[in-house]
This record gives structure tokens, sequence and C-alpha cells, in this order.
């Protein structure tokens, strides 16, 4: 129990793949902690799996998820959005009110549909959002926003390519 209580408060890896630092553990992340304890009480180092960036920080991606209900790269470029599998992404997302938003004030959304087990489900309040992920296995995916946030919210996606 001391070990399990040890992860949840200090947390960098759960089971799923999300990186979650200590004071943004959230009932998700949380809930992976017993089958990160039970990997780590067997003593395989998770965090020596996953590939981070040169310096062995996560990569940061800055997306934007504008008022005229699309997202685009920080370069304005609407996608494709390029990830290596296994890598560890720091998503920096400005999000911006688009005409509507939802009564928990989300004004957009960041939602892999085939990935929101592994936390790839994000809601966007108006400003700046960080959170860190790890990219999927290799292939095609669609980030989508499902928050209904104004006129032109059926067509606001990415597509997101992921490869080995």
């Amino acid at each position: 129990m001391r070990l399990y209580c040890l992860i949840v408060e200090t947390c960098l890896l759960c089971a799923a793949g999300v990186v979650t630092l200590p004071g943004q553990i959230t009932a998700s992340t949380a809930r992976h902690a017993p089958a990160l304890a039970l990997a780590l009480a067997a003593g395989e180092n998770s965090s020596s799996k996953v590939p981070t960036g040169a310096d062995g920080a996560a990569r940061t991606v800055e997306l934007i998820a504008d008022k005229d209900n699309k997202f685009k790269l920080a370069n304005g470029q609407t996608g494709p959005l390029a990830l290596k599998s296994g890598e560890i992404i720091k998503f920096k997302i400005t999000s911006l009110f688009g005409g509507e938003k939802a009564r928990d004030g989300a004004v957009h959304s960041f939602v892999v549909r085939k990935l929101r087990e592994s936390g790839w489900s994000v809601r966007l309040k108006e400003g700046v959002q960080e959170f860190t992920l790890t990219a999927p296995k290799p292939g095609n995916y669609l980030i989508e926003c499902t928050v209904e946030c104004g006129p032109g919210h059926d067509d606001m996606n990415l597509k997101m390519v992921v490869v080995k």
C-alpha cells in the first residue's frame, strides 16, 4: 500500500503511457497506478522503454484551437501532425473562443476517439493548456473537437500520422 501511495503522489508515467507530473494526478491517471505498481514491483522499468527527445525530455508540440473552429499547427498550417510511435509529446494548446462553449466552460476539446482510454481526450478551456501524452502505435489518426464550439465545428479536426 505504501508503494501505491508513493506512485499516486509522485507518478511520472502511468501504465497507459500518459506522463503525469506531481500535482497533476487525475482520476484517469490515478486509476492506472496499481498496474504501474505491479510493473515496478516486478522490476520492469517502464520509463526506459519510452523514447523521448534528444536530451531525454518530451518534444513540445504547439497547436491552436482557433476561433474559426479549426486546429492549426504553430506555423499556421492545418496538418498533418507527424509523431514517432512511443515518443513523449508535451502538447501546448492555445484555445480561442469560437462562438459557443460547453457548460463546464470548455471552448474546444482534443480527442482521438480510438485512444480515449490512453488519455487522448482533453477538454480545452479558453487560454493555454499543457499536457503530456505518449504517441500511439504507428497509423493514421484523427484529432477531433467534440465540444459544440460554433460555426465550422463539424469540420474541426486534425490528421495525425504516427510512424515507427
